[in-house]
């Protein structure tokens, strides 16, 4: 008969019989009550606990009841243990995959918003002017201020002071890269973008939504991967989906039709080869949009509304200052509309969607110096952050981030005048009157971009420059002899910017170190799930690790993926012109756009 052993140490009973019977040591009064039933025991005898010598026998002697009862007990505490064994994996289970898993099915929002070129004294500036020219309060706070949370380092791997597409890379990517990298990283190698995993990982609607060419920095660094950002056909490429992953952006929204047109049968193509993006796109299933009238007419909770390209603009849309609501929709009427389409798309699915908002052209008037410009674009970005916050109060499982990728122009809000000691003062009210930007305004003064019938000869320039430049477009009515005839008189773009630029900054007495970017923090805002993970001071690239955490993406897989894409463009790529190498765009720098 083969021996089975009891496991257990034991306490042994003697009885008249010589029997030995073993009983866990942690014994209690219902097992001790089971031994008194036991006929094989005289409990009122005296009682020694030994070591057992035999198990075999003391389990044998029993009588049958005895023998089913310990079974019974042992069976109980094996049921015990394998309980407790089951609990501890189903445990580490949960905090190694469990967890992963219960992020992947939970359906999660996240809207990042970046105010390009954004720096902490155009939001005090904004705020100023707002309380001076509308009679707020004192304590008025702007959408963004009720949302700050910290603040973001902005270098780049190569200098103290980034350019846009290092920025939004260090956004996309999550690690630092050279001025004017898109989507790679320090080496030149491709680098997995949030939008990517996004898509491919979490099965997640995504979107862009930008004022600029979608095809610019800040939206190239999350849908292409380019060595430099002058290759913006190649990153339209991307963006229809022609590279290793196929298609990726479900929604664009903004200008630059330009890089999709055909350079040989369009007048307002910028491309230098023939490639129709726009009738490739159209045949790949992506609905284009090209106007206001088509953006109005958009059903945007209808079911096949997605993948969809609208460009509004040949290349960057108009300033808010210039802007004809009858041609372009603003920066938050694109955002409404997308934020409709994506939450249709979405709805029923167990993943969300991610959308990029770029307030683009804070930038761009920054870069040229021009506060009227400026303070209505970072308007129109409140309107914005507004609109995004009335959603993410509806979609608690939403979260809305707004971050800067640089300061742009070293705005001081402050100006000494003269040699004298300054005053402590700055107007806003000398912005609200102007109706244009400067770049509208240059435009219109070069040579070549007046109408015969607005100049003939040096006189009538002159009045042109007082009574309609100064006068409406910039609203200044003490402007003085030299001033107009040096506006007058000017023919080179970059200068007539400058003079056009001091007249308007120094009766606001706001101060400019550049033209360029500085190296300055910016405000970090967010608000919905998970907003507190933004607190504190992070360094650019932590904005994209933070959300690679929320969506529980892994964008080193995503990388392996894209490694082999291709980073050069094939045709030639132009530069844009000084003035920050992004500016604005004006006719005379596109002389091939009508």
């Amino acid at each position: 008969m083969s021996k089975t052993r009891v496991p257990y140490s034991a306490v042994s009973l003697e009885s008249p019989e010589g029997g030995r019977v073993h009983f866990n040591d942690d014994l209690h009064d219902s097992d001790a009550a089971d031994v008194e039933d036991n006929e094989l025991f005289d409990m009122s005898q005296s009682t020694e606990i030994l070591e057992v010598a035999d198990n075999d026998t003391a389990y044998y002697g029993m009588a049958l009841s005895s023998r089913q009862r310990m079974r019974k007990r042992r069976g109980f505490w094996v049921t015990v243990v394998a309980l407790v064994v089951f609990s501890v994996v189903g445990m580490f289970w949960l905090y190694v995959g469990g967890i992963s898993w219960m992020q992947r099915s939970q359906k999660r929002n996240v809207i990042l918003m970046i105010s390009d070129g954004f720096g902490p004294a155009s939001e005090t500036m904004a705020r100023n002017y707002m309380q001076k020219t509308r009679g707020l309060p004192v304590g008025y706070q702007s959408p963004l201020d009720e949302l700050l949370v910290g603040s973001s380092r902005t270098r780049s791997s190569d200098s103290l002071v980034t350019d846009s597409a290092a920025g939004a890379t260090a956004f996309a990517c999550g690690l630092k890269s050279y001025n004017g990298a898109i989507g790679v990283d320090a080496d030149k190698g491709p680098c997995g973008t949030l939008m990517e995993a996004a898509k491919l990982q979490r099965n997640m609607a995504t979107g862009l939504v930008v004022t600029s060419r979608i095809t610019h920095a800040t939206p190239g660094a999350f849908s292409a991967h380019v060595a430099g950002r002058e290759m913006e056909d190649l990153i339209a490429e991307y963006q229809v989906g022609n590279y290793s992953l196929g298609r990726v952006v479900d929604l664009m929204l903004g200008g630059g039709r330009c890089h999709f047109e055909s350079g040989t049968s369009s007048n307002s193509s910028c491309r230098v080869d023939d490639r129709d993006l726009l009738s490739e796109a159209k045949r790949s299933g992506i609905r284009t949009l090209n106007s206001r009238h088509e953006f109005d007419k958009l059903d945007a909770r209808a079911a096949d509304v997605l993948p969809l390209l609208g460009t509004f603009a040949p290349s960057h849309m108009d300033y808010e200052i210039d802007r004809d609501a009858t041609q372009q929709p603003s920066l938050a009427e694109m955002s409404e509309k997308a934020l409709q389409v994506l939450e249709a798309a979405t709805r029923g699915r167990n993943s969300g969607f991610f959308l990029m908002i770029e307030g683009s052209r804070i930038d761009m008037a920054a870069h040229t110096n021009d506060p009227a410009a400026h303070v209505r674009e970072i308007i129109a970005y409140w309107d914005t952050v507004a609109a995004v916050r009335a959603y993410v109060d509806a979609h608690p499982d939403t979260v809305m981030i707004s971050v800067s990728d640089h300061e742009t122009g070293g705005l001081s809000v402050a100006k000494q005048l003269g040699p004298d000691y300054p005053e402590y003062r700055w107007n806003p009210q000398a912005l609200e009157a102007a109706q244009h930007s400067i770049e509208y305004i240059s435009s219109r003064l070069l040579p070549g971009s007046l109408q015969a019938d607005e100049v003939q000869n040096e006189r009538s320039k002159y009045a042109f420059v007082r009574d309609t430049v100064f006068t409406k477009w910039l609203g200044i009515a003490d402007a003085k002899h030299e001033e107009l005839l040096a506006v007058a008189r000017e023919t080179d773009s970059i200068r007539l910017r400058g003079l056009l630029s001091t007249a308007l900054s120094n009766r606001a007495q706001l101060g400019w170190a550049t033209h360029g970017h500085s190296a300055v923090d910016v405000n970090l805002y967010a608000y919905g799930k998970d907003a507190h993970l933004l607190r504190g001071n992070h360094e650019n690239t932590d904005i994209g690790a933070i959300i690679e955490q929320m969506l529980d993406l892994d964008l080193s897989e995503i990388t392996r993926m894209v490694k082999q894409d291709r980073i050069i463009q094939s045709t030639p790529a132009h530069a844009e012109a000084w003035l920050g190498r992004r500016d604005l765009d004006a006719p005379e720098h596109y002389p091939h756009i009508h």
